[in-house]
C-alpha cells in the first residue's frame, strides 16, 4: 500500500486528505496521512503541501525542522504542492521575496491575481478535458524552467506545471468535484 503524506501545519490538509481518497477510489491501495514531523515524513511514498499562507508555512516548517527532510524527501520522492504550496517548490519567489524549498525550477509571483476578493472560479482546458478551478489569492507561475512541462494556463500564464516528480498548481483542486490533478499525482507513486 502506498502512504501519501499531507502536510498538516496549516492550510486546508483535511480537503487535500479526501480528495486523494476520492481519487485513488477503492481498493487502490492508496492511503492518506496527516505529516507534522520529519519520523511521519519518513513512513510517506508522496507528499502533497497545501494551501495556506506561504511565509507562515516556511516559518512553521523551520520551527518543526522539516526544511531539511522536505528537501531531502523531494530528491527521491514526488511533492504535489497547491497554491502556496506552488511557492514553496519554486526556485524563485517575488511580491515579496521569500525563502523557498526550491525544488523546482519556476519563478513564482505571490498573490499575483489580487487580494481576497479577487479570488474567483474558473473553467481550465488540460489534456485530459476540463475542469473547474478554484483561485484563492492564487500565485502566478512568472517563468518555466526548460526541464518542466505546463499542463494547464489560465490568463496566458501557466497554472498547472510538473517537472520530473513534482507538480504544482497554484488553484485548488481539492475544492472542486475533479479529482484529475490528484489522479495524475498518484500516478507519480
Amino acid at each position: 500500500m502506498k502512504t501519501v503524506g499531507v502536510l498538516a501545519l496549516q492550510g486546508d490538509f483535511e480537503a487535500h486528505r479526501k480528495a486523494l481518497e476520492e481519487a485513488a477510489g477503492a481498493g487502490e491501495g492508496v492511503r492518506a496521512v496527516e505529516v507534522r514531523s520529519a519520523a511521519q515524513l519518513e513512513t510517506c511514498d508522496g507528499l502533497i503541501i497545501p494551501g495556506g499562507e506561504s511565509t507562515t508555512m516556511m516559518k512553521l516548517l523551520g520551527e518543526e525542522n522539516l526544511l531539511e527532510p522536505i528537501r531531502s524527501f523531494g530528491a527521491t520522492k514526488p511533492i504535489y504542492g497547491t497554491c502556496a504550496g506552488a511557492i514553496l517548490l519554486a526556485r524563485d519567489v517575488s511580491h515579496p521575496a521569500q525563502a523557498s524549498l526550491g525544488l523546482m525550477d519556476i519563478d513564482v509571483e505571490r498573490n499575483a491575481y489580487g487580494r481576497q476578493v479577487d479570488s474567483h472560479i474558473a473553467r481550465l482546458a488540460y489534456a485530459g478535458g476540463e475542469m473547474e478551478a478554484v483561485f484563492i489569492r492564487a500565485p502566478i507561475i512568472r517563468r518555466v524552467g526548460a526541464e518542466a512541462r505546463v499542463l494547464a494556463m489560465h490568463r496566458g500564464d501557466p497554472v498547472w506545471v510538473e517537472q520530473g516528480r513534482h507538480t504544482v498548481t497554484t488553484f485548488h483542486p481539492e475544492l472542486a468535484a475533479d479529482r484529475s490533478v490528484h489522479r495524475r499525482f498518484l500516478g507519480k507513486l
